[in-house]
C-alpha cells in the first residue's frame, strides 16, 4: 500500500533542480498522487497533471492542494478490491521555462562540392501554459525525461534544410561573406519548427568550418592577403618547418634549396 503523497516537487531532497539546465520536461508518476497532496511549482516552471491520457489542470508559480476524482461515493468497494490504493494513474510533468541552450552540428556540401561542418548553438523556452500543452502534446517522452539533446535531434534536419539552401549554391571561399543571409534563413526555418512545439527560439549562433583542416588552414591563409599559390606555398613552408627542415623558409620564398655552398652552385649554374 502505498503512503499519501504529501508534497510533490520538482526538488530533489538536497534542494537542486531535477530539471536543470539540460531538461525541457520531467513526469513523475506515482499511485500515491492523491486528494490533498501539495503540488508546488517553482518560479521556473510549468507544471501539468494528466490522468490516463486526459489533461486535468495546468499549473503555474505557486502550491496547490490538488483535487483529483480518486475518493468515489463507493470508497468501501475501491479498498476491498484495490488495498486502499486509489486505481486512478496520475502523471506530475514539470516542465523548465528557463532560458535552455541546445547545440545542433552537421554537415553540408559547398557549390565545389566540398565539405564543411557546422555548429548551431541557440537558445529555447517555453513562454506560456498554451506553449507547455503544446510541448506534451506534440514532443513524446522517451522515458520520463525530455532533455536538449532531444530537442536538437528533431531541429537538426530543420536546421540542415536551411543551411544547405545557401551552402550548395556558393563557393566555399565565399560562405562567410553570406554567413548573415545563413543566419536568418536558420532562424526562420527553426522558429517555425519549434513553434509546433510550444518552443520559443531566442538567440541563435552559426559557425561553419571547412571540414577538411587542410583546407581550412589554406583558407585562413589566402584571409591574409596571400594569391592562392603563395598560400600554398607558406602552408608547404609551415608543414616542412614542423619537421625541422632547413629548406622551410625557401619553399615560403618560392626559392630552390641547395645542399652545400650555394656560391659554389650558383657559380656553377653560371658555368654551364
Amino acid at each position: 500500500m502505498a503512503l499519501t503523497r504529501q508534497v510533490i516537487t520538482a526538488l530533489a531532497n538536497d534542494g537542486t533542480d531535477m530539471l536543470g539546465t539540460r531538461n525541457v520536461a520531467i513526469k513523475i508518476v506515482d499511485e500515491s498522487i492523491v486528494s490533498g497532496s501539495l503540488l508546488t511549482v517553482e518560479s521556473n516552471h510549468f507544471c501539468v497533471l494528466k490522468s490516463r491520457g486526459a489533461v486535468l489542470q495546468v499549473y503555474e508559480t505557486g502550491q496547490y492542494a490538488l483535487v483529483t476524482p480518486d475518493k468515489p461515493i463507493v470508497g468501501s468497494i475501491v479498498q476491498g478490491f484495490f488495498g486502499g490504493t486509489s486505481p486512478w494513474v496520475y502523471e506530475v510533468i514539470y516542465i523548465n521555462r528557463s532560458k535552455l541552450l541546445v547545440r545542433s552540428t552537421g554537415t553540408a556540401t559547398s557549390a565545389e562540392m566540398a565539405e564543411v561542418s557546422y555548429v548551431a548553438d541557440y537558445y529555447i523556452h517555453v513562454d506560456t501554459k498554451d506553449a507547455a500543452l503544446d510541448l506534451i502534446t506534440h514532443l513524446p517522452f522517451n522515458g520520463r525525461v525530455i532533455d536538449t539533446k532531444e530537442i536538437a535531434d528533431y531541429a537538426g534536419p530543420a536546421i540542415e534544410q536551411a543551411i544547405n539552401q545557401v551552402i550548395q549554391v556558393t563557393k566555399l571561399e565565399n560562405i562567410n561573406e553570406h554567413i548573415n543571409e545563413l543566419r536568418e534563413g536558420v532562424k526562420q526555418h527553426l522558429t517555425d519548427f519549434l513553434r509546433v512545439f510550444g518552443i520559443m527560439l531566442n538567440d541563435l549562433k552559426i559557425l561553419i568550418l571547412p571540414k577538411d583542416e587542410r583546407m581550412r588552414e589554406l583558407i585562413s591563409l589566402q584571409a591574409i592577403g596571400l594569391s592562392p599559390i603563395e598560400a600554398v606555398r607558406y602552408y608547404l613552408a609551415l608543414r616542412m618547418a614542423e619537421r625541422g627542415l632547413a629548406s622551410a623558409p625557401n619553399a615560403a620564398a618560392g626559392m630552390p634549396f641547395f645542399v652545400g655552398n650555394p656560391q659554389m652552385a650558383l657559380m656553377r649554374g653560371e658555368k654551364e
